[in-house]
């Protein structure tokens, strides 16, 4: 679970990267297919230590000559925002202790007392599994400061004036989450969390080598850390990343002949046969990687 919840920083599950070349970027340029203006790809990570976040020249001038932006939700949305809380709650007033036997519930609740989370133990363990394991997993990383990337992009949105949309609501997300059994999800939290010190430093590892693969704006490694993910949770691809992915390009397809578009969404998401960027090729559109760096950027 510690390297599943690493994931869901990147995208939501494993995915493969067969046939994927390899373009170390994280700005893919979107042209082709009749569009007078081009739109652009970007891969987040939903968070990140301060020292490693930053929006490239070539971002930046992405964001300010787009239309709109579009994230994976409207973040910019207070009452989708507001809603959060309750949609991640499991329903029918299920809880941990519903899911878990006496001990198994006894050494779960130790841990995240243990952990002295943001949210108390009484309401993370109302939370679907996979949710309270990925706010868990956040606490792994090894730095004082986080940063969203998602907040860096809306803030440059803001500052150019740029209207933010969402490619789906956090109602539709929370609901992938209800369609695989609570009694799974919290199997794999109790393993993750059984082991306390071994699971500490899988955890670290893993947010390791998931850090210096984004940092290296590197596709293929991103996707063969994911791929190699141990879990009973494999089987759910579909309906965790390749679902969103075929809706998503479904939706661009109508938003990118009306408006040039800043599109950032789970670095996860974008390589591998059934990414967002071979999807994208597969309806006519011309993907190229675009320099990314920190330092000044060649032109767009």
């Amino acid at each position: 679970m510690k390297k599943l919840s690493a994931i869901f920083l990147l995208a939501m599950f494993s995915l493969a990267a067969a046939g994927q070349k390899k373009n170390n970027s994280l700005l893919w340029k979107i042209s082709g297919n009749g569009l007078e203006k081009p739109s652009y790809l970007f891969g987040t990570i939903h968070m990140l230590c301060k020292e490693d976040a930053y929006l490239s020249e070539n971002m930046v001038k992405a964001i300010r000559e787009a239309d709109r932006v579009y994230l994976e939700l409207d973040m910019d949305n207070l009452f989708e925002m507001i809603g959060m809380m309750s949609k991640m709650k499991m329903k029918n007033d299920t809880t941990l202790k519903d899911l878990l036997s006496d001990e198994e519930y006894a050494l779960t609740k130790a841990f995240f007392e243990k952990k002295k989370t943001v949210l108390p133990f009484s309401v993370l363990e109302t939370y679907k599994p996979m949710v309270a394991s990925s706010l868990l997993m956040e606490s792994s990383m090894v730095c004082d400061q986080q940063v969203a990337m998602e907040t860096l992009i809306m803030e440059e949105a803001k500052k150019n004036g740029k209207r933010i949309d969402g490619l789906e609501t956090m109602a539709y997300q929370m609901s992938v989450f209800d369609s695989i059994p609570y009694s799974l999800q919290a199997k794999e939290l109790y393993k993750s969390i059984a082991d306390e010190e071994k699971s500490q430093k899988e955890g670290e590892k893993v947010m390791t080598e998931m850090m210096n693969a984004y940092r290296e704006q590197d596709l293929e490694k991103l996707s063969a850390l994911i791929a190699s993910t141990d879990s009973d949770m494999r089987g759910f691809e579909d309906l965790l990343l390749y679902n969103r992915n075929r809706n998503w390009v479904a939706k661009l397809k109508t938003l990118l002949q009306e408006k040039a578009l800043v599109i950032a969404v789970g670095a996860g998401h974008l390589p591998g046969e059934q990414g967002v960027i071979e999807l994208l090729r597969k309806e006519g559109y011309k993907l190229t990687p675009v320099q990314n760096k920190r330092e000044i950027s060649r032109e767009l």
